[in-house]
């Protein structure tokens, strides 16, 4: 479950694979993020052939969706790893369309979980591509998650998927034989616990349930 994040992180500290490849004026504009809420604008990166740095909106939207602003049509914002392979709302971006959103802390119930040496990790993810009539794009993501951890679960039965740092273009990569899919299961459950702490938060967190 993650329905609240931050990325504290100075620019100069981010991970290098986010400047490699970002969108113009990102150096200048960038700002930290205390508190990151679905429907935001957020920071990830993407492999289209290379890995990318880009901004989407948090919030899966279906790429066959006639109207993606229509409140009615979910956007979930969390996916199941456990099934997100046998669902078509998500399959096709599990197997083509994974991604990386950076952060350095996430929220549940009133407490934020991070690193205990403040690193800024990858939260796993899939995106969509959505495309209109006239040809205007809007990219959208969700987050993985996965049953949670003993340091998670005294807050939540579910938490998200945490890739780590060297998988980057592994987890991204579009692979031509689906059994390849099989090698990213592992990664999305080696987070240790004896790394993360769990503090009290000063952000107003509302709990959020995921669709999916």
């Amino acid at each position: 479950m993650c329905g609240r994040f931050e990325l504290k992180t100075k620019y100069d500290s981010l991970p290098k694979i986010l400047k490699q490849d970002f969108p113009p004026g990102l150096s200048s504009k960038y700002e930290t993020q205390n508190l990151i809420k679905p429907a935001d604008p957020v920071l990830v990166i993407k492999n289209e052939g290379k890995v990318k740095t880009t901004f989407m909106s948090w919030g899966f939207i279906s790429p066959w969706a006639k109207d993606p602003f229509e409140k009615s049509n979910p956007r979930p914002f969390n996916a199941r790893s456990e099934s997100v392979d046998e669902k078509k709302f998500f399959q096709v971006s599990w197997r083509h369309k994974r991604c990386l959103i950076p952060a350095s802390g996430f929220f549940e119930k009133g407490f934020r979980i991070r690193k205990k040496n403040y690193a800024t990790f990858w939260l796993g993810g899939i995106w969509s591509r959505w495309c209109s009539a006239d040809g205007a794009e809007l990219e959208s993501f969700c987050i993985l998650t996965t049953e949670s951890n003993k340091l998670i679960k005294p807050l939540h039965h579910r938490m998200p998927c945490i890739i780590p740092n060297g998988f980057e273009e592994k987890w991204t990569d579009n692979f031509k034989n689906p059994d390849e899919l099989i090698a990213l299961i592992p990664l999305m459950k080696t987070w240790s616990p004896e790394d993360w702490l769990v503090e009290e938060s000063n952000n107003s967190l509302t709990s959020q349930m995921s669709l999916f």
